[in-house]
């Protein structure tokens, strides 16, 4: 091979490898685009489609893609299917629409806080950081082993499965549990 040949295909390589550590986040089997806001993103993941009924439901669609910045700890469909059987369904109905909101707002806290964050807060905190949420109340972020977990005020566990999945006006950090206010 000569000269020429090999700094084309050393170019090739190098290029591959820039698109593939370029590439955004998959969720739910979707690209997840960092220009695109926290709803724009969760209703193309197929992990997220109960999330995305009850947001709408809730009439948090709005909040949810404006400005923010948000952190939102969004919770798979597994974790739904943990809550007790009819849970969802009687969430979803116009009735419930305040207990609803008041769960959904519990998964997010203002601003912007990466994992990267969440570590920092833990460790500055011994060992735990307590996030306030939205809804007025507090979840405790702790660590177990390399894995940040999420306590909830009735001592419910959730664990972040992928983290940082950057929006245009926040975060989602992917969690295996729904987490319940008091």
């Amino acid at each position: 091979m000569n000269k020429r040949n090999f700094f084309k295909l050393t170019g090739a390589f190098a290029m591959m490898a820039v698109v593939a550590f370029a590439k955004n986040p998959m969720v739910g089997g979707k690209e997840m685009f960092p220009t695109k806001n926290i709803v724009e993103n969760a209703v193309n993941s197929a992990d997220h489609t109960t999330l995305v009924a009850a947001v709408k439901a809730a009439g948090l669609v709005d909040t949810l893609s404006s400005a923010g910045p948000f952190t939102v700890f969004a919770p798979v469909n597994s974790a739904f299917e943990k809550l007790p059987m009819g849970t969802v369904d009687t969430l979803l109905k116009p009735e419930n629409k305040d207990t609803l909101v008041k769960i959904l707002t519990y998964h997010v806290v203002a601003g912007k806080v990466s994992s990267a964050d969440l570590k920092k807060q833990i460790k500055m905190g011994g060992g735990k950081a307590m996030l306030k949420t939205v809804a007025g109340g507090t979840l405790t972020a702790m660590m177990d082993g390399t894995s940040i977990v999420l306590k909830d005020e009735k001592g419910g566990m959730s664990k972040i499965t992928q983290a940082n999945v950057f929006q245009s006006n926040g975060v989602i950090h992917v969690v295996d549990t729904v987490v319940m206010p008091n």
